[in-house]
């Protein structure tokens, strides 16, 4: 995908100007390289979504492992395709990315500094790990649990019947909430490089950071157990301490880089 992008961009009249320094791009420049980035971001998504079409069936059967055994059922006749739509449509996205994220610090390049540019290309792969050990953490630790409680409670009244739609819907927005929330300490660390926010500013606000986390536990699980809600609260407080650990770092950092000559 890399190597599309560089042979699109050997021929693009926006890339030289990408890589001029301390020029500035009229609006009209700003506009065609936001549509050049949009265009490869567009292409990378149709090419992973068509290749995730190939193994489309083994992740619905990975994201149903949670239920342990229990069948889905549908309704409606056409509902098992375009779930099947979606989920190739989602991991596509997913899988797209890295190669998003790579269109939008190109984007904004021409306006940074060297630097910058260089601390912007390095915390991708950050960013990344993050978002990847959140939605682990919600399949693997969250969803297990908080499906099992769904599943027994009220089992001697009725039979559950789940269907497919819902459930898988319900499973990806886990997963990408999850992955976004742990995201936080990377996002901080940017902030605080940046002068936006400090270790101090965080520290005088973990109470609120506290209640924020519950909140947000009672928001993000399905399920009323509290034992579910403390499983989400309480990695979402250690990732507000460890956001202050990086702001301490950040700040550090940019205090250094601003006393050098």
């Amino acid at each position: 995908m890399l190597a599309i992008e560089q042979a699109l961009d050997s021929n693009s009249p926006s890339a030289a100007a990408e890589e001029a320094v301390g020029r500035k791009l009229s609006l009209r420049e700003h506009l065609l390289e936001l549509r050049k980035r949009l265009v490869y971001s567009a292409i990378a998504v149709a090419v992973t979504t068509g290749a995730t079409f190939v193994f489309t069936n083994r992740i619905m059967a990975f994201l149903e492992r949670p239920l342990g055994g229990v069948k889905l059922v549908y309704l409606e006749l056409t509902t098992p395709l375009v779930v099947w739509f979606n989920v190739a449509l989602t991991v596509g996205i997913a899988a797209a990315t890295p190669f998003v994220l790579l269109q939008v610090v190109r984007f904004v390049a021409p306006a940074l500094y060297p630097r910058e540019k260089v601390f912007l290309y390095s915390m991708l792969p950050a960013v990344l790990f993050a978002f990847t050990l959140g939605a682990a953490f919600a399949y693997f630790v969250l969803i297990p649990p908080a499906f099992k409680f769904l599943l027994t409670f009220g089992g001697e009244i009725a039979t559950p019947l789940l269907t497919i739609d819902k459930y898988i819907s319900l499973v990806t927005r886990l997963v990408f909430w999850i992955g976004i929330v742990f995201e936080l300490p990377i996002a901080v660390f940017i902030l605080a490089r940046i002068g936006i926010v400090s270790a101090r500013m965080l520290w005088r606000m973990w109470r609120w950071a506290v209640l924020g986390a519950f909140v947000a536990a009672a928001v993000i699980t399905p399920t009323p157990d509290p034992v579910d809600q403390l499983i989400v609260a309480v990695p979402l407080i250690v990732l507000y301490g460890i956001s202050i650990l990086l702001a301490h770092f950040a700040q550090a950092g940019r205090k250094k880089r601003q006393a050098a000559p």
